[in-house]
C-alpha cells in the first residue's frame, strides 16, 4: 500500500483546504460510519483521540461524511477491535494493534517493541521508513488497513507493591501486563496477568497480582492504583512509545471517496500530534500531584534493564525463526532503530542529558 494512498502523512494538504471542503462535499454522498474503540469513556485521552477524528471528518466533509463512536465494550469487548473491523461489523476501530500479538507478534510493530523506538522515531518509520507500507502488507489478510492516529510517548513502569531491586526480585511476581511484555517478563520468572482497566484497582487491592502497569501519570491517577500501590516504576521499557491506530475494513475503505479518504488520513494524522501534545501537557501535572500524594519513584536497577534487553533479544529470535512475517519486519525495524538511535545521540540525547541535570 502506498503512502500517498493516506494523502501525504495525514493530509495537511486536506487540513489546509478546510475552508473548501464543504463546497466540495455537495457533489459527494452522505456516508454514516460506526467505529468501535478499545477504550473506555473514562480515559478521556484516548477516547477523546476517536471523537477528535470524528468530529475533524465532519468538519472537513461538510457532514456529509459522519462516524458514530462506541467505546469499549458497547458493541464488541475492547479486546476484539479488529475481529469486528475484519468481519465487517463495524467499518472502523480505533485499537493498539499488539492487543492482537496472539494472532501474530509481528502485530506488535505497528505500536511498539520492547527496547524499541521511541515516539518520534516510530512516526519516522512508519511514514518514511517503510512501517505503514509493510505493515498494511502484512495486514492484507485481516482485511483492513490501519492509520496511525496517536501515541501516549514512553509510559511508565506501573505501579509495583514491593520494590524491585535485583532481577531475583522478578521470580514469581503477578504482573498485570500483557503482549509482548508479558512474553519477555515470563523468561525471567514473573508471572504476567492480563486484567481489564477497570480490574486492575480490586486486583491490586486485594492482593491478587503484585502489580500493574497502565499507561502514564495522567491516567494512571484516573484509574487510583497509587491508593493501592506506593511504588511508582520507570521507564516502562516495553512501551518507549505506544502507537494506536484506527483500522478500517478494506472494503470500506475502498468504497470511500477519495475525498473521504483524504477527510479521515487528515484527521487522523492531526490527532497523531494533538494527542502526544496532550499527554506532554497533562502528565507532568499529574506526576506531581502522585508524588505529592506519597507516591514513591523509583528506576529499574541497569542489572534489571539489562536482564529485560537481553530476554527481550532471545524472545525476537525465537519469534523470528517462527514467523517469517516477524523476521522480514523485525530485520528492517531494527537496522532503521540504530540508525536512528546513533542520530538522536548527537543532538537529541546530548540536549535532553543536558538539561535533565539542570537544578534551575
Amino acid at each position: 500500500m502506498q503512502r500517498r494512498d493516506f494523502v501525504s502523512h495525514g493530509g495537511l494538504a486536506a487540513i489546509l483546504a478546510t475552508g473548501a471542503a464543504p463546497a466540495i462535499a455537495q457533489t459527494l454522498p452522505e456516508i454514516r460510519w460506526r467505529l468501535t474503540s478499545s477504550f473506555p469513556k473514562s480515559l478521556d485521552t484516548l477516547w477523546g483521540a476517536a471523537e477528535f477524528v470524528a468530529k475533524r471528518v465532519g468538519e472537513l466533509t461538510g457532514g456529509k461524511f459522519k462516524i458514530t463512536n462506541f467505546a469499549a465494550g458497547e458493541v464488541v469487548p475492547g479486546l476484539q477491535v479488529l475481529d469486528a473491523v475484519q468481519a465487517g461489523t463495524v467499518e472502523a476501530g480505533q485499537t493498539a494493534m499488539y492487543y492482537y500479538f496472539g494472532k501474530n507478534p509481528a502485530m506488535a510493530f505497528a505500536t511498539c517493541l520492547p527496547f524499541g523506538m521511541n515516539q518520534r522515531q516510530q512516526n519516522a518509520w512508519w511514514y518514511h521508513g517503510g512501517g505503514e507500507q509493510a505493515f498494511n502488507e502484512f495486514l492484507k489478510p485481516y482485511n483492513c488497513v490501519a492509520i496511525a492516529y496517536g501515541n501516549t510517548g514512553t509510559q511508565m513502569g506501573g505501579w509495583f507493591r514491593k520494590e524491585i531491586k535485583t532481577v531475583e526480585d522478578l521470580k514469581g511476581l503477578k504482573f498485570r501486563v500483557g503482549g509482548v511484555a508479558g512474553a519477555v517478563l515470563s523468561r525471567l520468572g514473573v508471572v504476567p496477568q492480563q486484567i481489564a482497566a477497570g480490574d486492575i484497582y480490586p486486583s491490586l487491592e486485594k492482593g491478587a497480582i503484585d502489580a500493574a502497569e497502565w499507561i502514564g501519570p495522567f491516567d494512571d491517577e484516573k484509574l487510583g492504583f497509587a491508593k493501592v500501590a506506593k511504588f511508582y516504576y520507570a521507564p516502562g521499557w516495553w512501551e518507549p512509545n505506544s502507537m494506536g491506530h484506527m483500522i478500517v475494513n478494506t472494503k470500506a475503505w475502498e468504497a470511500l471517496p477519495k475525498e473521504y479518504q483524504a477527510a479521515f488520513a487528515a484527521a487522523c494524522g492531526e490527532c497523531n500530534a494533538v494527542t502526544m501534545a496532550k499527554y506532554d501537557h497533562l502528565n507532568p501535572t499529574a506526576l506531581r500531584r502522585l508524588v505529592g500524594g506519597g507516591t514513591q519513584l523509583r528506576a529499574f536497577p541497569r542489572a534489571v534493564m539489562d536482564a529485560c534487553q537481553k530476554a527481550s533479544l532471545e524472545q525476537y529470535k525465537d519469534w523470528s525463526e517462527k514467523y517469517p512475517e516477524f523476521k522480514t519486519m523485525y530485520a528492517s525495524y531494527s537496522k532503521y532503530n540504530k540508525e536512528l538511535t546513533q542520530w538522536f545521540r548527537v543532538a537529541e540525547g546530548s540536549f535532553d542529558n543536558y538539561m535533565a541535570s539542570q537544578k534551575g
